[in-house]
């Protein structure tokens, strides 16, 4: 079958290769790929600032598709199944985070598309525990993004937990900012999506998916917007999915006080200057938010089924799976919203 390789560490080092089809045996499912999303770790790879520790491997990890093999162990999936499923391939299954189901936070754990051949191929394998049935209103394209809403939904309903009175400031436009807030919005929260004049077209898009109110903060003043709407306390809880530290810090300043901020979005760099001195005096409750773990898919497809989040609206551009060149050049162009690779 044909697969899209990291072949070796470094910039691009990547190939449209022939590589052995899988075979599901034991308790592992075998699913012909629809369809997957293009990542911001995809590009990291390309560009070889992720560390991947094996390689060659086959990329993609946001991905849907249809059961088309189960091993003999397999007792909840058969064959025409429509799935989607989580990122975790293999864990410890000992320690303390796999006994409570945290599999994101598992030293020993190896994930699809990155230590484990992904979904930008024919077909992907997968364990039966981490598959789950896509809702029938539900399309292929859509579940596709179910792997970043699910990260998504464990940042605002796992790390911490939005209600009605909350108001929320999104900061990042993104794919993952423009899902963080239709979560947010989704539990009844009032929810401000912050961005810079580039991001104009994301902005009118969270605008469209229910927002209650977009900020260009290259062009209006966001501490004084924010203190005039929340009579001088500042929001009750931020969500970073920008990674910029620049944007963190500002809006550190305009979080109320014992007011909580969820750090979701990745800083190019390890160390950053942060300020302190805001999260200190304010006592503000600083979290850091890593991927998903199981109850985040079973919340991100009843979410879907209930038609509170549309994924499909962010999808700006398909390419078959032999033009994934294209595909990576066009997200990393940066014009695209969201891009999927259709197999």
């Amino acid at each position: 079958m044909k697969a899209v390789v990291k072949t070796a560490a470094g910039y691009d080092k990547m190939q449209f290769l022939e590589r052995t089809e899988p075979k599901a045996t034991k308790d592992f499912v075998k699913i012909k790929v629809k369809y997957t999303g293009i990542c911001g770790s995809d590009i990291h790879t390309f560009k070889g600032e992720y560390k991947n520790p094996t390689t060659p491997v086959t990329l993609g990890h946001e991905f849907s598709g249809e059961v088309i093999e189960v091993g003999a162990d397999v007792t909840k999936f058969s064959i025409g199944d429509r799935v989607t499923s989580e990122t975790t391939f293999t864990t410890c299954g000992e320690c303390q985070y796999c006994k409570s189901k945290d599999y994101n936070l598992c030293g020993k754990r190896k994930g699809i598309g990155t230590q484990i051949d992904g979904s930008m191929s024919e077909y992907v394998l997968s364990r039966e525990e981490s598959c789950h049935l896509i809702p029938e209103n539900v399309s292929y394209q859509a579940a596709a993004l179910t792997e970043p809403l699910a990260c998504c939904v464990h940042a605002v309903m796992e790390k911490t937990v939005v209600s009605p009175k909350d108001t929320v400031l999104v900061v990042g436009p993104g794919p993952i900012g423009l899902l963080t807030a239709q979560v947010a919005k989704a539990q009844g929260a009032t929810v401000y999506l912050a961005g810079i004049t580039k991001d104009q077209e994301r902005l009118l898009l969270g605008k469209e998916l229910g927002v209650d109110r977009v900020i260009d903060t290259q062009k209006e003043d966001l501490e004084g917007f924010i203190l005039a709407e929340t009579n001088g306390c500042g929001v009750d809880k931020i969500f970073d999915c920008s990674g910029s530290v620049q944007a963190v810090n500002q809006s550190l300043k305009i979080l109320c006080k014992k007011g909580i901020f969820v750090q979701v979005g990745l800083f190019p760099e390890a160390l950053i200057k942060l300020d302190a001195e805001s999260i200190i005096q304010r006592e503000i409750s600083y979290i850091g938010s890593r991927s998903q773990k199981p109850s985040s898919w079973r919340t991100s497809l009843s979410l879907l089924a209930a038609e509170k989040i549309n994924c499909e609206r962010l999808i700006s551009k398909i390419y078959p799976l032999n033009e994934w060149r294209e595909a990576f050049e066009a997200v990393m162009a940066g014009n695209e919203i969201k891009v999927l690779i259709e197999s």
